[in-house]
């Protein structure tokens, strides 16, 4: 896969250290991204003529990075038939709080997925997830994935009961 699949947008390059997750986990399953500063409030008609033609370029799920008033997932989501997943971006004053109830609180008809504030990781691995069902071999790098993450999981188990949680929390 060459083309982009996934449009992983934010509104300003201040942005970009939160939406790295999700660029990373894109990058991990072999999903070309294009990566972009979309600003709904500096740069309103290039947000909409980027919403708007997306599908038209391969684009299959929208990721709009967003923080304060947190816009642009919802503009974006206005204007295109794709699905879109929101990322809360934390704020200095409010850290994300804000952004989080501006993307979370759309009007019936226009969703966005929303993530947790800052974690552009989830936004990935979602937007992964919708296009995996359409894509086998992408939808059995995702089950692998979930299966290391169970190993993970019981391998921590199995040091935590051979180690006790005292010791185990030294550890950390």
């Amino acid at each position: 896969m060459t083309q982009p699949l996934i449009g992983i947008i934010m509104g300003s390059d201040s942005d970009l250290p939160t939406m790295q997750g999700a660029i990373a986990v894109c990058k991990d399953f072999g999903v070309p991204v294009e990566v972009a500063i979309v600003s709904a409030h500096r740069t309103p008609e290039r947000m909409m003529e980027y919403a708007k033609s997306a599908h038209e370029r391969g684009i299959k799920v929208i990721i709009a990075g967003a923080g304060g008033a947190a816009h642009l997932p919802g503009m974006v989501a206005s204007v295109t038939p794709l699905p879109v997943i929101g990322v809360p971006v934390p704020s200095r004053h409010l850290q994300g709080v804000d952004s989080l109830y501006s993307i979370v609180q759309m009007p019936a008809g226009i969703p966005v997925a929303t993530v947790a504030i800052g974690n552009a990781t989830n936004a990935g691995l979602l937007a992964v997830q919708i296009i995996a069902t359409h894509e086998i071999e992408l939808l059995k790098k995702v089950q692998n994935y979930r299966q290391n993450l169970c190993e993970s999981v019981m391998e921590k188990q199995a040091k935590l009961d051979q180690i006790g949680y005292e010791e185990y929390l030294k550890q950390m």
